[in-house]
């Protein structure tokens, strides 16, 4: 009998616990691991967090050492770009015309970060920020005096914000929103307004970048939209991700909401190929709706589920969408999914930054819920996203009420 072989493309925090995931179900078949990146898998929020405020190195957020790749017997080809996917083969063809037969394929190809057409953007002293080279770039630049101007007012733009200014160096950021992280919602976003402004960054909205402005080739900071300008020494591009759905696109596979779509089982439109992390747009069992989320949660948790299901095992991934942000002396962890003019209740102490937000809909039941410094009840805020009661605003607003005594 032939041995089966599995292939996974993409060797990031997904692909390597995809590999990890077959190898604790007892596969015994061939596993091989693609990645374009000549690094061993690693964890990518340190790169805008710790990594690059200097408090963890690679090794502290690599998934694995290289040892047990070997140990569990994972043909891991780093610095190996996957080109095509053949599915009536069964093969995917990669550099120099070679191929590899698979009986089952993942893909965990991830995002890659957006690069809006500006003017000076191809520039020196132009970042983005999607792998470690990029991070530790940043890094050696941002010390006490550098000037750094962030085109972006999401979750990277802010997060770099907040560790360079830890670093010392003065930061403006540039949103052609009238304010940050849009997907909050206005009254949340307002916290993160305060934040950064608090904390002596530059913090420019409603306003659009025209031009990145360069001298002998190198950047020298921005030009906006109403004609003025930011000077800069580092200029960071962060405009969003990209999920990277070509080589699923080229191979026919079914699309949705900007990704790969999947069921709630990660299977693709064919069955014998899976897809996860931040290009599975999957069919969510208990939200009832198709979500795509570019969070680290996705990629550690998805791949479990997609390996059953390469097994022939039921599986169903209905994990509630998890995210969280450290900056400065902030630290939230956020669960559910609601739309950002949802309406949001408070919980605690909104301007001494230790509280909780709920977001409702229209028949005030909790569809989702953000922990801002406060490091207990996760769990009641997914039970409470889970259950999909209505509940009582005021009681739910009321410190003195426990979380499971909110219902109507």
């Amino acid at each position: 009998m032939t041995t089966p072989t599995y292939v996974i493309i993409g060797a990031g925090l997904a692909g390597a616990k995809a590999a990890e995931a077959l190898r604790d179900r007892n596969f015994g078949g061939q596993i091989i691991l693609f990645g374009t990146e000549d690094h061993l898998p690693y964890e990518r929020p340190p790169l805008s967090k710790d990594y690059l405020a200097g408090k963890k190195e690679p090794d502290e957020f690599t998934v694995q050492p290289a040892s047990w790749y070997r140990e569990h017997d994972i043909d891991l080809r780093l610095n190996t770009t996957v080109k095509t996917i053949d599915r009536a083969a069964h093969a995917v063809g990669y550099q120099d015309g070679k191929h590899e037969h698979y009986d089952k394929l993942l893909l965990a190809t991830g995002s890659a970060s957006r690069r809006p057409p500006l003017p000076g953007s191809d520039s020196d002293g132009v970042h983005y920020l999607r792998t470690v080279e990029d991070a530790a770039a940043l890094r050696a630049l941002l010390r006490g005096g550098a000037r750094l101007a962030v085109v972006g007012a999401g979750w990277i733009g802010l997060e770099v914000a907040a560790a360079a200014r830890e670093l010392g160096a003065e930061v403006t950021v540039v949103e052609s929103a009238d304010l940050p992280l849009a997907a909050l919602g206005r009254d949340v976003a307002r916290v993160f307004t305060d934040l950064h402004r608090n904390h002596g960054v530059d913090l420019r909205l409603s306003t659009s970048v025209e031009e990145i402005t360069t001298a002998g080739g190198h950047a020298t900071g921005l030009r906006l939209g109403d004609g003025s300008t930011v000077s800069a020494d580092v200029v960071l591009v962060a405009a969003g991700a990209r999920p990277r759905i070509e080589l699923a696109e080229k191979a026919g596979l079914t699309l949705a909401d900007g990704g790969v779509a999947v069921d709630a089982a990660l299977r693709t439109s064919d069955p014998d190929i899976f897809a996860v992390g931040d290009i599975a747009a999957a069919q969510h069992p208990l939200l009832d709706t198709r979500i795509r989320t570019e969070h680290w949660a996705n990629a550690l948790k998805q791949p479990a589920v997609a390996a059953a299901g390469m097994l022939g095992a039921p599986g169903s991934y209905d994990e509630l969408p998890y995210f969280f942000t450290d900056q400065y002396d902030l630290g939230m962890e956020y669960v559910g999914h609601a739309p950002p003019d949802a309406r949001v209740v408070f919980r605690g102490d909104v301007p001494g930054r230790e509280f909780t937000a709920f977001w409702l809909d229209d028949d005030a039941r909790v569809l989702a819920g953000m922990n801002v410094n406060i490091w207990e009840g996760l769990d009641d805020i997914k039970a409470l996203v889970r259950g999909g009661q209505p509940v009582d605003a005021a009681r739910l607003a009321d410190v003195d009420t426990p979380l499971g005594e909110v219902g109507n």
